[in-house]
C-alpha cells in the first residue's frame, strides 16, 4: 500500500484571521491594476519550471532571484501563491473563497509582490486549498453552485492581475458542517465554468484528492481544459493520471532544501530523457538555494543557477 506522505507545511490551510470574503467592485486593492503587458517569451530551452511559495513564511519575490548562469534567463517560469482557501459559510450553506492575512497581503501589494515577477516574464498563479470546513471542489451540489465559486476565482484573477488558478483538493474534510461527500459532476462543472470565464489564463491541477479522479461527467471530460498537472509527492516520480500531453505534465516533484540534490538531479534527468515538459518545485524560501536549484537546472537547461539577493 502506498503510504508516502508529503512534507508540505500546512500552516496556510489554517485561517489566520477573521473571514475576509471578497467584495469585488467596492474597494480597490492596492496594486490591483491589470497585469502588465506580457514579457517576451523566454529564450531558454527545456521544461517549464514551477515554484510554490508558502507566503505565510516567505516572499513571492524569491522566485525572481534565480537566473541561469548561461544566458541569464529566469530559472522559474511559474510562481504559485500558496494558498487561498475554499471555506464554507454555514449560514448561506455555500462555499466561498477565503484569503488568510498573508495571502491577502500579497494580493493587496500586487504592485510590489506580483508585478515584479510578471515583468520578468514569470506567470503568477493562485493556489486554492481546502480548509477543514467541508467545502471542496468535488462536492458542489449543483452546477449553479460550482459556477458561482468559479466566478469568485476568476474575479480574483481579474481584480489582482493574476495569471491563473491552481487546484489543490486537500484538507476539505468532506462532510464537515453537514456538507456532502464528493460527487461526479462537481469538479467538471467547476472547471468548465472557470475555463469559460478565463479562456487565456492558466488552470493547473495538483494531482491529489477526490477532484483529481473526477474529471469526466455526462460525456464531458475536462482534462484538456488544464494547462498543467503535477505529481504531489515530493522526492518521487509519478505520472499524473490525466489525459494531457507530456509537455503539460510533471511526474517529478521536489521540495527545495528537503529533497536531496542527487534525487532532484535524477528526477530532472528523467524529465528530460522521457520527454516531459514540466518540473515542479515546492517551498522556495529566502535563503540562497542556488546549490539545490543548480542540481536540477544543470539537467534541465545545461546551466548552473545564480542567486541574486
Amino acid at each position: 500500500m502506498f503510504t508516502l506522505v508529503r512534507s508540505r507545511v500546512r500552516t496556510a490551510a489554517l485561517a489566520l484571521s477573521a473571514v475576509a470574503a471578497l467584495a469585488f467592485g467596492t474597494t480597490a486593492a492596492t496594486g490591483a491594476a491589470a497585469a502588465p503587458a506580457p514579457a517576451p517569451a523566454p529564450v531558454k530551452q527545456g521544461p517549464t519550471s514551477v515554484a510554490y511559495v508558502e507566503v505565510n513564511n516567505n516572499s513571492m519575490l524569491n522566485v525572481g532571484k534565480y537566473t541561469l548562469a548561461n544566458g541569464g534567463d529566469n530559472v522559474f517560469d511559474v510562481a504559485v501563491i500558496f494558498a487561498a482557501n475554499i471555506n464554507y459559510d454555514t449560514g448561506t450553506k455555500s462555499a466561498y473563497l477565503h484569503f488568510n492575512e498573508n495571502v491577502q497581503r500579497v494580493l493587496d501589494n500586487a504592485a510590489t509582490e506580483i508585478r515584479p515577477l510578471q515583468q520578468k516574464g514569470i506567470k503568477v498563479v493562485l493556489s486554492v486549498l481546502g480548509n477543514h470546513q467541508g467545502a471542496g471542489f468535488a462536492n458542489f451540489p449543483s452546477q449553479e453552485a460550482a459556477s458561482a465559486f468559479a466566478k469568485q476565482m476568476s474575479d480574483t484573477v481579474t481584480t489582482y492581475g493574476l495569471d491563473g488558478i491552481d487546484f489543490d483538493d486537500e484538507y476539505a474534510e468532506y462532510g464537515n458542517n453537514g456538507t456532502g461527500q464528493p460527487n461526479d459532476s462537481s469538479f467538471v462543472h467547476l472547471v468548465t465554468a472557470l475555463r469559460a470565464n478565463m479562456p487565456d489564463k492558466i488552470i493547473s491541477l495538483y494531482n491529489i484528492g477526490p477532484a483529481a479522479s473526477r474529471l469526466s461527467y455526462g460525456g464531458v471530460d475536462v482534462s484538456s481544459k488544464f494547462d498543467y498537472a503535477w505529481n504531489p509527492y515530493y522526492g518521487t516520480w509519478q505520472v499524473p493520471g490525466i489525459a494531457l500531453p507530456k509537455s503539460k505534465l510533471s511526474p517529478a516533484a521536489v521540495e527545495i532544501g528537503g529533497t536531496s540534490q542527487s534525487t532532484s538531479a535524477d528526477l530532472a534527468r528523467r524529465t528530460v530523457s522521457e520527454g516531459y515538459g514540466v518540473y515542479l518545485t515546492y517551498n522556495l524560501d529566502g535563503a540562497d538555494r542556488s546549490a539545490d536549484v543548480s542540481a536540477f537546472t544543470r539537467e534541465l537547461y545545461g546551466s548552473d543557477a545564480v542567486y541574486t539577493p
